[in-house]
This record gives C-alpha cells, sequence and structure tokens, in this order.
C-alpha cells in the first residue's frame, strides 16, 4: 500500500506536473468567471516553474543530503558490495535486451569497478520491477547482463529482484543475505539518496560502509546561479527525496529525519 501511494502522491506534487495542474485549475476557473483563483493558479505555477527551472533552487536543496555521508576510505577487506537499483532503464532494457545506463547509471558502474578491487567480494544487486504501468526490467534483472560483460562472473552475484523501494531493497537484502558479524559490506547508491539507505539498512539490521556515488552537485552553487538545462531535474530529485525522508520517519521506517554518521537508525 505505502509503494503505490507514494507513486499516486509525487504524481501529483512533483515539480511540473504540479506546475500543469496549477494551469488546468486556473484555466478552469476563469471558465467558471472567478478570475482570482484563475490568476493565482496561473502565478504560482509560473513561479514553480521559474524556480525549478531557471534558479539553483534544487542544487541548494541537493547539498546537504549529498554531503552528509563523504565517501570513506576502502577497508582493505571487503565481503560484499550492494548496489541499489535505479540506475538502468528496465522499460528499454526489457524491450531491446540490453543494458542501457539512465542518469545514476554510476552505481551499477561503480560496482563493476569495485567488484575488480576487491576480486572475492559478492555483488549483491537489490533492485526489482518499479514501474505501477508499463512493463520494464528490474536492475537485478538487467545488471548480470552488463557485470558479466565488464567481466565479473556470474557465481559472484547475488540477486534481489522482488523489491520497488529503498525500505524493500534493505529488508529483502537482509533476508538473503543473512549477513555475518564481522563482515564487511559497501552499500553503493546515489550520493544524495544516501541518508535514506543507510538509514534503512540499520533499522534492518545490515550495517555497511555508505559508498556514495552519482553526484548532482559540485557542493559549490550558491543562490545565484542559474541552471537552465538541468534545474528542472535537479530540483525534482531534490524535492522526491526530502519527501522520501519525510515519509519514512512519520512512518517509523526510519528513527531519525536526517540521519547521518553515527546517528542513523542503527546507531
Amino acid at each position: 500500500m505505502f509503494f503505490y501511494l507514494s507513486k499516486f502522491l509525487w504524481f501529483f506534487v512533483q515539480p511540473l506536473n504540479g506546475a500543469i495542474f496549477l494551469l488546468l485549475a486556473g484555466l478552469l476557473a476563469s471558465r467558471f468567471g472567478w478570475q482570482r483563483l484563475a490568476t493565482a493558479g496561473s502565478f504560482l505555477a509560473l513561479v514553480i516553474l521559474a524556480l525549478s527551472t531557471l534558479t539553483s533552487l534544487g542544487a541548494m536543496m541537493l547539498i546537504p543530503l549529498e554531503q552528509r555521508f563523504p565517501r570513506p576510505p576502502l577497508p582493505e577487506k571487503v565481503d560484499g558490495i550492494i548496489v541499489l537499483g535505479g540506475g538502468l532503464e528496465g522499460a528499454t532494457n526489457a524491450v531491446r535486451g540490453g543494458y542501457e545506463l539512465n542518469g545514476a547509471g554510476d552505481r551499477i558502474v561503480e560496482a563493476a569497478v569495485l567488484a575488480r578491487r576487491f576480486p572475492t567480494a559478492k555483488i549483491v544487486i537489490s533492485g526489482g520491477t518499479v514501474q505501477m504501468l508499463a512493463e520494464g526490467e528490474g536492475d537485478a534483472d538487467t545488471g548480470p547482463r552488463l557485470l558479466t560483460a565488464l567481466g565479473v562472473t556470474a557465481d559472484r552475484l547475488v540477486l534481489e529482484n522482488k523489491s520497488r523501494n529503498t525500505y524493500e531493497n534493505a529488508v529483502f537484502t537482509r533476508e538473503l543475505v543473512t549477513p555475518k558479524a564481522g563482515e564487511t559490506w559497501l552499500l553503493v547508491t546515489s550520493a544524495f539518496h544516501m541518508p535514506r539507505a543507510t538509514a534503512l539498512f540499520d533499522k534492518a539490521g545490515f550495517p555497511t560502509i555508505p559508498w556514495p556515488v552519482d553526484y548532482m552537485t559540485t557542493g559549490k552553487e550558491s543562490i545565484g546561479a542559474f541552471f537552465p538545462y538541468s534545474g528542472l531535474e535537479v530540483t525534482t530529485t531534490a524535492i522526491r527525496e526530502w519527501i522520501g525522508l519525510v515519509a519514512y520517519w512519520l512512518s517509523g521506517r526510519i528513527d531519525r529525519l536526517f540521519p547521518g554518521p553515527g546517528v542513523g537508525s542503527g546507531g
């Protein structure tokens, strides 16, 4: 239920869709002669679009998320590497049979790099199909084609293909792997996503070392920066992740609103 409700609500509150619905509401209000409502709806829609597309608002919202877990020194021994899904184009790959990457493709690429550095480590790909309407492959279905093509042997791969969100990533991976005391596991996901992911794995009883990738900011963006091309994408990503943190905290799935090193769910 949580999965479907989150998808439904996000459809309406993401910046572009929200602006479109406000414009439509303004047109409808104008049709019935409610001029003040029409003006307010249209103005608010334009403000949302301008802030989302032409300013550094999204980057400023992402910076604290991306800098919350700095990348640590690599340990000498790693027992396993967990890469969270979201970096592969599931719908395209299901039809084309390839391994097309999207903007979060650094996740699976970094897993291949780490696999070469730690040749005895297991590689867990956690991610099922997340599309509600369109058919597609989960990363755990597509990922092996890419990793084996890059030289990772199939016997090292552990595939978790049921999860649809980060909560299920943590719970299902914990059930599948059953990590032992003293083992070292790296958690690979996008930097902005690491606070929520680490907190969920901690709470599931699976301690990991965060290994953030897929940075979308330099960390030096200022309020006056101008982002005419990527602004909407960055703002949308930032709003989605902050909403995700709030929703998971309110639902009790994480213990702190803004988890960080030493202050996550698990200690």
